[in-house]
């Protein structure tokens, strides 16, 4: 299947400012990329770099003013939705490999060391591996209430489960931290999730964010906020937390005043000079842009 991705950020400055995003999709296995375009006015070098967990990192100093930042992409993506596992058993710690053990820690916007007894509490009772993890989905998404504007950049998983409210992020975050306070290696994902085979959905599109388990020798993926198999997922970055993450971090007063985001399953004829339906312009929900 055929999906275009992309976006159209408006960044304005009062003085020439340092920027860091993270918004160009991962090269993995689950999508391939065929073709990819982006633009800058007023032009500016952009210098690109992978960071250590192999985010692609674009950095470049903001003139004051306005400067238009777009991209746009085509994406080969499996036509059926996020595969399910749900026999899978837990690993236990002696038996992690080294490389996830970072993922069991806490983290700036996953304290999972504060939510131990209440995770317990909550998910001791069912089995570890994806059962648990699955628990944890299912709790999430029947408990925190969705709502755009619910939290900030600043908001902790731990913040959002308190307030029972949050964003797409928040419910990531969320799955995250309880899934480590079960010494279940857990790491925060980003990236473009189309609406294929589900309702329509009238909201302005935007990055969406979810997390990945490790159960039974791999990382699975998981979706507390929509808590169903869904198509199309493109993968931009992957960290412990959002901080690992951002969409935009800014090194002075910079403002975002313009956001639109695409993701739509499109023909197999498909090029980027196809011209592209219009897209209602929004604002970053899941509090993206760290300053």
């Amino acid at each position: 299947m055929l999906v275009r991705v992309g976006f159209e950020f408006v960044i304005t400055a009062d003085f020439p400012t340092p920027i860091a995003a993270i918004v160009r999709p991962r090269l993995l296995d689950i999508h391939r990329l065929l073709d990819e375009r982006s633009a800058v006015t007023p032009q500016v070098p952009i210098h690109e770099y992978v960071d250590s967990f192999e985010n692609y990192v674009w950095r470049w100093v903001t003139p004051a003013g306005q400067m238009v930042l777009s991209y746009d992409a085509l994406a080969e993506v499996p036509d059926t939705p996020d595969p399910q596992f749900p026999e899978l058993l837990g690993t236990p710690v002696d038996q992690l490999p080294n490389e996830t053990l970072m993922y069991t820690l806490p983290s700036r916007y996953c304290p999972s060391d504060l939510v131990i007894n209440d995770a317990w509490q909550l998910f001791g009772e069912v089995p570890d591996g994806w059962a648990r993890v699955q628990a944890i989905c299912d709790w999430t998404h029947t408990n925190i209430e969705y709502g755009y504007g619910t939290s900030t950049a600043t908001t902790t998983g731990y913040e959002a489960y308190q307030n029972r409210k949050g964003v797409c992020r928040d419910f990531a975050h969320i799955g995250v931290m309880f899934c480590r306070a079960m010494n279940i290696p857990a790491r925060y994902v980003y990236g473009y999730l189309p609406d294929i085979a589900v309702p329509y959905n009238p909201v302005p599109m935007d990055f969406h964010a979810w997390f990945e388990a490790y159960v039974e020798g791999a990382w699975r993926t998981f979706d507390a906020r929509h808590n169903q198999p869904r198509i199309g997922r493109v993968m931009i970055a992957r960290g412990r937390d959002a901080v690992d993450t951002a969409l935009m971090t800014s090194y002075g007063d910079s403002r975002l005043t313009g956001f639109t985001v695409w993701a739509d399953a499109t023909p197999a004829d498909t090029t980027l000079d196809t011209p592209r339906p219009p897209s209602a312009e929004g604002q970053p929900s899941y509090a993206g842009t760290a300053e």
